[in-house]
């Protein structure tokens, strides 16, 4: 299985989802780590404003195409872990079979080690 880490320096869980520019992918094995690495991940600063203005005429039109290029490159992952992120990420990793958690754990290790020893909490008031 995999999981996913949102992270602005692969040692912290960012607070945000839409502003990290990373992704920590931990491929786990059992209850082992098989494998890191630090994946690129789309922000929403790297958008084409022009182009999303003119598509804004309703509410979150065009976000959805957003949201699949940002989960794009976690598309084999079953858990992203994140400290915060908008209902409307949250509800794209839903729809795309991602298991969104967002904790107020800081480190991404400590993160993994409490998800894989099954002590991880959901924080779904983080949802902003």
């Amino acid at each position: 299985m995999k999981l996913a880490i949102v992270t602005d320096d692969g040692v912290n869980v960012s607070k945000h989802f839409g502003r990290a520019p990373y992704y920590l992918v931990v491929e786990v094995e059992g209850s082992s780590i098989k494998e890191k690495r630090l994946v690129p991940k789309l922000g929403h600063g790297q958008f084409h404003h022009g182009a999303h203005q003119q598509e804004s005429r309703g509410p979150h039109m065009g976000s959805d195409q957003k949201h699949r290029a940002i989960i794009n490159p976690i598309s084999d992952c079953q858990v992203v872990i994140c400290g915060g992120m908008g209902m409307g990420a949250y509800q794209s990793l839903i729809l795309n079979g991602i298991r969104p958690i967002i904790t107020n754990i800081d480190r991404a290790e400590e993160a993994i080690d409490a998800y894989l020893n099954g002590r991880i909490e959901d924080h779904p008031e983080l949802i902003h």
